[in-house]
């Protein structure tokens, strides 16, 4: 059975989390972010949010794993019966995730392969919307984008073969090679880049600070947020992969390492992002407020562009890029697909390899009907749906009840007997009073921005998943658990 699965050693675990942490978004997002938020100012605001609510929560989520050593669907069965559909929804949410987030895989790795032969060609706008990504007129939805589908198989697949083995075995021992090799890499690439001409050009636009957009509750909520979704919290995910931690584990410690790790990654890859940039504005002499983009176009349109330019070295840095991200996003999405795995399999007494089995076909099968030419236009709306509606509700949500209904002091036995650094009423005062209250204004000023400029296509995409998740939920919660 899932739940008495184990790590070897809190090593694994560690390389795991920081697999899960680590992912697209810490390679395309951020440094955007941090550019378009005050620039080096946005460095306050970012470490208040990792100390108030980053650290605070995962803490949390440790404890609670550790201490219940179940599933997520048991562990708030345990504490309510009436909760365990909250579970439910909360697992499906991030299975969506997994599903969306294996279409962007994809095109990572369709673009890896065109790497060795630059067949992207000069306009790299182009190659995306016919070959990959595909466009927002729906009229294409009536083709499949066929490197992407054929990706997407292949990608499923290789979750398949990692995740249904023992979770030492598996995530485990991938992760103890994968998160070392994407660090190197990343290294090499950061490392090359700040010695690129220009490459000064672009830090300087990426931390000269706005000090006045500090008094702008906009950059606030755009650190909150991204501390949120950089670090997977409040998704299960942490939760679960505490749940095989074995005795004598230093948790804070743990959490302390993660979030150290994460930031350190993200914060490097903003200027190695930059750097390459302004060697883009140096050579071209493009304005950087043309180049500067965040996600697919960054990646997909931008990068491919740059590599272009620059000779014989851009044939050795673009696979090396395209190689980081898949090594970034497979990691990512095993923490994605994992709570929605254990869940499922302790609840209807299944083995971990046909639950694994059973939920990647189910998967694969939603991910190719992402492949079609509006696939990239698919999954923006899934993906600002989901993230902004769903798992930031039921962060909040998961506040309240670990925090109120079970009482958030059960877990500071567990958190201080064995690491170096306690937590006590600070943290309690945190997670039961500050994080509902901040957790709860991002979701009202999300929903109201998702809602306000939202077309009727998206919105009906919304209810879709909502009526499906709220579905699958509930006849999850009914079904009898396969030990009672």
């Amino acid at each position: 059975m899932t739940q008495q699965a184990q790590w070897d050693s809190s090593l694994a675990f560690i390389f795991a989390m920081i697999g899960a942490a680590v992912g697209l978004g810490n390679i395309w997002r951020f440094s955007y972010v941090l550019y378009s938020n005050g620039g080096g100012s946005f460095f306050i605001p970012y470490f208040i949010a990792i100390a108030i609510m980053g650290i605070p929560f995962l803490i949390l989520e440790y404890g609670v794993g550790f201490s219940f050593k179940e599933s997520f669907s048991k562990i708030m069965r345990k504490i309510k019966p009436e909760f365990e559909i909250i579970a439910w929804i909360l697992v499906l949410f991030v299975f969506v995730v997994t599903i969306y987030y294996m279409v962007i895989l994809s095109w990572d790795l369709v673009y890896l392969l065109s790497s060795f032969t630059f067949n992207w060609g000069t306009d790299t706008a182009a190659y995306f919307v016919n070959t990959v990504g595909g466009s927002s007129n729906l009229s294409n939805a009536s083709f499949l984008l066929i490197p992407t589908t054929v990706c997407v198989l292949l990608l499923w697949v290789i979750l398949w073969f990692i995740s249904h083995r023992n979770v030492d075995k598996g995530i485990g021992k991938v992760s103890k090679i994968l998160i070392p090799a994407l660090f190197v890499i990343m290294g090499i690439i950061i490392v090359y880049a700040l010695t690129l001409p220009g490459a000064g050009i672009g830090i300087s636009t990426l931390l000269t600070p706005d000090w006045s957009m500090l008094w702008n509750v906009d950059i606030w909520l755009a650190a909150f947020a991204q501390i949120i979704f950089s670090l997977s919290m409040g998704q299960a995910i942490a939760l679960t992969y505490a749940s095989y931690l074995p005795e004598n584990s230093k948790l804070i410690d743990n959490v302390l390492i993660v979030v150290a790790s994460n930031s350190a990654f993200e914060i490097c890859t903003a200027f190695g992002v930059f750097s390459i940039l302004g060697f883009m504005s140096f050579t071209n002499g493009t304005p950087m407020i043309q180049l500067i983009t965040e996600g697919t176009g960054l990646v997909f349109i931008v990068f491919p562009m740059i590599f272009n330019i620059m000779g014989p070295i851009g044939r050795i840095l673009a696979p090396m890029l395209f190689l980081a991200i898949l090594f970034a996003g497979v990691t990512s999405a095993l923490g994605f697909f994992e709570p929605m795995l254990n869940s499922t399999s302790a609840k209807l007494g299944w083995s971990r390899k046909k639950t694994a089995t059973i939920l990647c076909i189910i998967g694969c099968v939603f991910s190719l009907i992402l492949t079609t030419g509006i696939s990239s236009y698919l999954v923006g709306i899934i993906d600002s749906f989901v993230n902004e509606f769903g798992i930031l509700l039921l962060i909040g949500v998961q506040c309240i009840i670990f925090a109120w209904f079970y009482g958030v002091e059960h877990f500071l036995p567990a958190l201080n007997e064995h690491s170096t650094f306690k937590v006590g009423k600070t943290w309690s005062f945190i997670i039961k009073y500050l994080l509902p209250c901040v957790l709860i204004v991002m979701w009202v000023i999300g929903i109201v921005q998702l809602f306000t400029t939202a077309k009727s296509f998206e919105i009906i995409i919304d209810l879709i998943i909502i009526i499906a998740v709220l579905v699958s939920a509930v006849v999850l919660t009914k079904i009898k658990p396969a030990d009672e």
